[in-house]
């Protein structure tokens, strides 16, 4: 939700919370998006582990753009967000994740790059990852 109006809602699968740090490329951003749509984080048929991707179980994904992931909290009471990238360098960089996602077939729907969102979630199983793009 914007403003009040809604700008974006996905049936079954991820919430795609999206941080982008300075140095960070296309490459980056396509390694990643390749590496979400890969994961098999879906039961399989028998309703038991994780065997299917989203691809395979028909999921999609909610893309939203969010800095404060990048919040260094390790000095002081006040989060630094100095390695996060500037907007400009960051908005393309998240467009990307969400046009390598749709590019494997997954049904993608994204929010709206620096606004202020409410996110809603309910959250079907255990799972909660954080992928890195450090090597």
């Amino acid at each position: 939700m914007v403003d009040g109006r809604e700008v974006a809602r996905i049936g079954a699968g991820y919430l795609l919370l999206v941080g982008v740090e300075e140095g960070d490329d296309v490459h980056v951003a396509h390694r990643m998006a390749d590496k979400v749509a890969a994961l098999r984080l879906f039961p399989g048929e028998a309703g038991r582990g994780f065997d299917r991707s989203l691809a395979d179980a028909g999921g999609e994904v909610l893309v939203v753009s969010q800095f404060t992931l990048l919040g260094d909290v390790r000095r002081g009471n006040r989060p630094s967000w100095a390695a996060a990238a500037r907007p400009e360098a960051a908005e393309p960089l998240v467009e990307g994740v969400v046009a390598r996602l749709a590019s494997h077939g997954i049904g993608v729907a994204s929010g709206v790059f620096g606004a202020m969102m409410e996110v809603s979630l309910v959250n079907d199983g255990p799972v909660t990852l954080v992928l890195d793009s450090a090597p």
